[in-house]
């Protein structure tokens, strides 16, 4: 795959994100958020691991919320509706299998 990784994106309002790795099934980003910007709802197919690396954030999960913080890993199944809301300015990092090709196709 001829994929240009390690450049920012905006995202929504107060959000950036950077791929950082590519593979055959699964791919990782960086996602850096200022105080109070949201990741909106959304659902994808694919699997997702969140481990915050700095800051503290809400995540709702199929409707139900969860608080996390610095060192906190957050799972979310495919097809499960989702987003998040910095309580602080902070970062996360997302693994998903497979690949998001919605997300490579816009670098």
């Amino acid at each position: 795959m001829n994929t240009v990784i390690g450049q920012w994106q905006d995202a929504e309002p107060g959000v950036r994100r950077k791929i950082t790795a590519v593979g055959q099934a699964i791919m990782s980003m960086v996602v850096e958020f200022e105080a109070g910007a949201e990741g909106y709802m959304h659902s994808h197919p694919h699997e997702q691991l969140t481990y915050v690396v700095r800051g503290e954030f809400d995540f709702t999960i199929g409707g139900e919320v969860r608080r996390v913080r610095e060192g906190d890993s957050v799972y979310i199944p495919g097809g499960a509706k989702h987003g998040v809301k910095a309580l602080a300015a902070g970062a996360l990092f997302d693994t998903f299998t497979p690949l998001r090709d919605d997300l490579l196709q816009r670098i």
